[in-house]
């Protein structure tokens, strides 16, 4: 349930833990340790600290000065492959080194030896000293108490936000940190935003991106210093919350797209647009369906024949910049043809279809059921795998498509017709092979028909 901070007297920010933080400071320096004798053979891509083919032995015993130091070798066992040697708690550490255009020993890439040096010192000092710690962060989150939400009200936001920017137990902020509005992001915007009673109630998983912070940088869900030089955690592409990697994994389907994140409306997934703009389905599908009711429903051949395609591409243009705004009236798109057309490229264009590749086999063998009771009551059941967002989205669309039956004798477009338009718009098969495909476009068909034909009973 959403924390109300206006239930309370009160709104105390969180406490950003400092442990993390000091340990990162207290992590070794890199020391390169540079060859005094030219080498023979050096790959360009390397410096002063590659030494050539020299054995683990050598590397040993070149490096056992300074904790922190490093230098590069050519492997004697497979010439022609590096390996970064690296002194850590008091022994060497040996790594095979790669590069392609970039340096990198495992996931994460570096402009140079320096900041993967740099990097993996951090990430070796803490994971060696607060591997208990680390291993518990996920346990009693601050998300948990505070939680988050999008930035829908600044003014709201501004006026909670706490009068220092620094938190009670907290490090102080590094100067090229952003503001203070920007620092508490998504988890201030949670505890400071009435939630609204008309906003739809859909779940989203989060939109998780690999992501490198400028300035320290605190996990919103535990409330720890994330660590590194780089790609230091992930960030929600949809609503901007920052979590460890391994908080990721146990944050709840929560997320509450941001109209800053959400740029477009064509291509973007179904149930971030509807959330980000409060609406119970995409506002493309209601202003178009509601065009073509109004003035469409007895043109010939309505959603079978094309509206010109460069036209079509002005009201896509139109809805990704003015959104609801848009202006798809007879005054600017004469053709409704060119409205169907927007309106069938939206679906066709969603990153994940409107019957999504989850519930397309169950769809696709629903089909396949010749008794028309058990069919029915498969489809039942099958609509229940999508998810809700989307669901309210087919609901509305076949309840459109049935009115669009209802005018067959002047457009001529029965709910087989209909079906054969739609299918491969609303169900696209995933991963299949292409004789396959080619064979569920009548299943595809068939499904569009039953759920039109039987919309009153289905939904």
């Amino acid at each position: 349930m959403a924390l109300n901070v206006f239930d309370h007297d009160e709104y105390r920010p969180p406490v950003w833990k400092s442990y993390l933080y000091q340990l990162q400071q207290e992590a070794p320096h890199p020391r390169r340790l540079t060859c005094t004798c030219e080498v023979d053979n050096r790959p360009k891509y390397y410096g002063r600290e590659y030494h050539g083919m020299i054995s683990r032995e050598e590397a040993d015993q070149l490096l056992s000065q300074a904790e922190g130091s490093y230098l590069i070798r050519e492997s004697q066992r497979q010439p022609g492959t590096y390996t970064l040697a690296l002194r850590f708690g008091n022994q060497t550490r040996n790594f095979r080194l790669y590069h392609d255009g970039k340096h990198f020993v495992g996931e994460k890439r570096f402009e140079s030896i320096h900041d993967l040096v740099t990097d993996g010192l951090i990430t070796l000092y803490i994971e060696t000293k607060a591997a208990e710690y680390i291993a518990k962060m996920t346990i009693n989150p601050i998300y948990e108490h505070v939680g988050y939400t999008t930035l829908n009200q600044e003014p709201t936001l501004k006026k909670h936000l706490p009068h220092s920017p620094e938190a009670p137990d907290g490090p102080a902020p590094a100067k090229d940190d952003c503001n203070a509005e920007e620092r508490l992001t998504s988890l201030v915007r949670r505890a400071t935003l009435r939630e609204s009673d008309l906003a739809p109630k859909y779940e989203k998983v989060h939109n998780f991106k690999v992501h490198t912070f400028r300035g320290p940088h605190w996990c919103e869900y535990c409330a720890n210093f994330m660590w590194g030089l780089i790609a230091q955690g992930v960030k929600c592409a949809d609503c901007g919350l920052n979590v460890h990697k391994q908080c990721s994994k146990v944050v709840p389907n929560d997320c509450q797209p941001d109209l800053r994140h959400v740029k477009k409306v064509y291509s973007c997934d179904l149930t971030t647009l509807v959330k980000a703009h409060n609406t119970k389905r995409p506002m493309v599908v209601d202003m178009c369906i509601q065009e073509i009711e109004a003035r469409g429903l007895q043109s010939e051949g309505l959603y079978r024949i094309s509206g010109f395609s460069e036209l079509i591409e002005d009201v896509k243009l139109a809805f990704d910049r003015d959104g609801e705004k848009a202006d798809i009236s007879s005054n600017a798109y004469e053709d409704i043809n060119i409205i169907t057309g927007a309106l069938k490229l939206y679906f066709r264009e969603l990153p994940i279809p409107l019957i999504t590749y989850d519930a397309y086999p169950r769809f696709i063998e629903t089909a396949k059921i010749t008794d028309p009771e058990k069919r029915l009551e498969s489809l039942h059941e099958a609509l229940k795998l999508l998810p809700p967002a989307h669901c309210e989205t087919l609901r509305y669309l076949m309840a459109h498509l049935k009115r669009v039956t209802q005018y067959e004798k002047e457009n001529l477009m029965s709910s087989e017709n209909l079906g054969i338009v739609f299918g491969p718009t609303l169900m696209r098969a995933p991963e299949l092979d292409a004789m396959t495909a080619l064979n569920d476009i009548r299943y595809q068909r068939l499904v569009v028909e039953t759920l039109i034909t039987n919309e009153d009973v289905l939904f």
